[in-house]
């Protein structure tokens, strides 16, 4: 099959001819129809993060295909299905073994969401990083429901998507972005209010805040906009290590908490059906097979808006 390896940190991928995996007991093989490109495989390639593949890695985390092979012990699931697989940091292709930038992945199968039938391939594979944290930063950790008045800080691909599924929770939605030129797409969405800064909300006694930016400003401004026993989740790492003002968050015993994916594939359920409805959208840019390497360069130098997807023939 196809690949593209990454032989070390600060190399560059190179395509390559190898061997298409094998499932073991409680796999599957999926055929790669979509995969997503993210900024954390840069992350990876210039180690920032730590990579814990032996090299030469295959990274790619986010993909939707259909099932090739059957692992032992696998019942619930058949040849030819459409599907797409919950990721957690401890499982996932292109974290915790090859991934999906290739033409072949292997996916434990507990991990399946059936893709609905003619719902599109890079919106499916989208749907399992990008729309699945950010339905985990708004509903699972920011526990939003209808009534809620809630604030969006960053409003670039996650925030948007996390703004949408707040209003769709049924939430009245405040929304904080520097970039102007996103606001009439954050209000035709839904939104209440844009403000350019997190200031903007101080004392406005939101119920929750998510914070899509993370840089440590953002947060401490999102602490000041919460109500008493309000709550914050901080789902950007655009800052690795701020200060906070321990006033702020004891004398009103604001929560404050991190959100990650955990790979529950009733969450990426939750997602497939909002996007397959037609009620959430995720703003995608295709490429082919041979661009992801190009791809991963313009996420480096923040040359995309929303979401770069691979389709493979």
């Amino acid at each position: 099959m196809k690949a593209w390896l990454l032989n070390e940190v600060h190399g560059s991928l190179q395509e390559a001819d190898i061997e298409r995996p094998t499932p073991g007991p409680g796999q599957v093989l999926v055929k790669v129809r979509a995969s997503g490109l993210c900024h954390s495989d840069v992350g990876y390639m210039e180690g920032v993060i730590p990579i814990t593949i032996p090299f030469p890695a295959i990274l790619g985390h986010e993909a939707s295909g259909t099932i090739e092979a059957l692992g032992e012990g696998v019942t619930d699931w058949s040849v030819g299905d459409a599907v797409a697989s919950a990721i957690s940091p401890d499982d996932a292709p292109g974290v915790s073994r090859d991934g999906a930038y290739a033409q072949y992945i292997l996916v434990t199968a507990t991990k399946l969401v059936r893709i609905p039938e003619g719902m599109d391939w890079g919106q499916a594979a989208a749907a399992t990083d990008a729309g699945l944290t950010s339905y985990t930063g708004v509903v699972v950790f920011g526990e939003v429901k209808a009534g809620d008045r809630v604030g969006i800080v960053g409003l670039g691909g996650l925030g948007m998507m996390g703004a949408r599924i707040a209003i769709l929770q049924g939430a009245t939605v405040y929304g904080v972005e520097p970039r102007e030129s996103l606001w009439e797409t954050a209000t035709s969405l839904g939104v209440e209010e844009v403000h350019s800064d997190v200031s903007a909300l101080e004392g406005r006694d939101l119920d929750v805040v998510i914070d899509f930016a993370g840089f440590g400003t953002t947060t401490t401004g999102a602490i000041r906009a919460v109500k008493n026993r309000g709550r914050v989740v901080l789902v950007g790492l655009g800052k690795a290590e701020w200060t906070i003002n321990s006033i702020d968050l004891v004398s009103r015993a604001i929560e404050l908490r991190g959100a990650t994916v955990a790979g529950n594939p009733e969450h990426l359920q939750a997602v497939i059906d909002l996007v397959a409805s037609g009620d959430l959208r995720i703003a995608a840019e295709e490429i082919t097979f041979d661009e992801i390497p190009a791809g991963l360069e313009r996420l480096k130098a923040g040359g995309v808006n929303g979401r770069l997807v691979a389709i493979l023939d």
